[in-house]
């Protein structure tokens, strides 16, 4: 039997995307060869990468906007490097919401000055903070929009005069936004796009080339874009999975559909940790991820009562980021309203229980 998979990464992805994903394994495109052996200079594999990365601006509302899309290597974490080989040439200026972007901060403080212009760390990273400024002489503003073990999400952006990035990994594709005001995003697959092994960037051209140092080319985003993402070989399997889940973000009607359904299920587990005497919710209210519900039992005692429940329910991965402990659900876009349904009346029953 399928398991409601409440797995912060990597992710639950659709029923079909795993069935045609399955497929192509076998014979991809009737060629008579796997899609784990096709060549990445193939004409099959070219039309796979070139529409997944057309699919991203579409999707993002970014089509003809000066804006490349790329899938490369390296999970996010690379990203924090990337990112700073490129842009950073003095000072950047960055938010320190959690542990991710704690650590793009000590990677990018290899190459330049790094102002923190805020930080909740002074209460565990349990909110997102409000009312800073960012000296628009800063390179750029580096910022984490969701932050999967805290359970926190930007609800707003700051309007900056300079480059703005983002690390979107965990709730990209799940929330309409106006990405035209982003200048990069990035974001490791794994999260809420695909499978683990390919990483996504959206870059306006505009932005590059203005650092004086030489970046290694692997890392160097103008060479990726030239090359297509094609500078080595790309992760086949990963970028092709990617392009179904796309696909059917595409075929569902895009950001907009799969954002009402998101806030759906979020409503829906909040509302029983707030009314359910057992449990407390860990992340600000008003910055509650739409992605990453974390919570806790009031009585430890239960803790072992409620993980068998679960595991009767088939209730995979809420279990809390090693770091914090407690309890972690993870609503990424293909988790079905009815898995976060089960979820609430095990709940439920524990109380009832106890």
């Amino acid at each position: 039997m399928k398991k409601h998979n409440f797995s912060a990464g990597p992710c639950i992805l659709p029923h079909s995307v795993f069935k045609e994903a399955s497929q192509a394994v076998l014979d991809f495109n009737n060629s008579g060869l796997s899609i784990l052996e096709i060549s990445h200079r193939s004409k099959d594999f070219v039309s796979v990468i070139e529409e997944a990365r057309a699919l991203v601006l579409e999707l993002l509302g970014l089509k003809n906007k000066g804006y490349q899309a790329l899938f490369l290597h390296g999970g996010a974490s690379t990203q924090f490097l990337s990112v700073a080989y490129n842009l950073l040439e003095k000072k950047a200026a960055y938010l320190n919401t959690g542990t991710w972007s704690s650590k793009a901060i000590k990677e990018a403080n290899l190459f330049g000055e790094i102002v923190e212009v805020a930080s909740s760390k002074d209460k565990h990273f349990s909110y997102i903070p409000k009312n800073y400024s960012v000296d628009n002489s800063s390179d750029y503003f580096h910022c984490t929009s969701n932050n999967t073990i805290y359970g926190t999400q930007m609800k707003e952006f700051p309007s900056v005069e300079i480059p703005m990035v983002c690390d979107m990994s965990s709730d990209i594709f799940s929330r309409q936004l106006d990405f035209s005001n982003f200048d990069l995003i990035y974001a490791g697959a794994q999260k809420n796009m695909g499978p683990a092994g390919t990483t996504l960037v959206v870059v306006k051209k505009a932005i590059l080339g203005k650092v004086s140092r030489e970046i290694p080319s692997l890392l160097d985003y103008q060479i990726q874009i030239e090359k297509e993402s094609m500078f080595n070989t790309p992760a086949v399997y990963a970028v092709y999975v990617s392009l179904l889940n796309l696909r059917w973000l595409h075929s569902l009607g895009g950001i907009k559909e799969i954002e009402e359904v998101n806030e759906k299920k979020a409503q829906l587990l909040y509302s029983e940790i707030d009314i359910n005497p057992l449990f407390k919710g860990f992340a600000a209210k008003e910055d509650r991820s739409m992605m990453n519900a974390t919570f806790n039992l009031k009585d430890n005692n239960l803790e072992s009562v409620f993980n068998q429940m679960c595991q009767e329910a088939n209730i995979n991965g809420i279990h809390g980021h090693r770091s914090v402990g407690g309890y972690r659900a993870s609503m990424y876009n293909a988790l079905p309203l009815s898995s976060v349904e089960v979820l609430v009346e095990v709940m439920n029953e524990l109380e009832r229980k106890a």
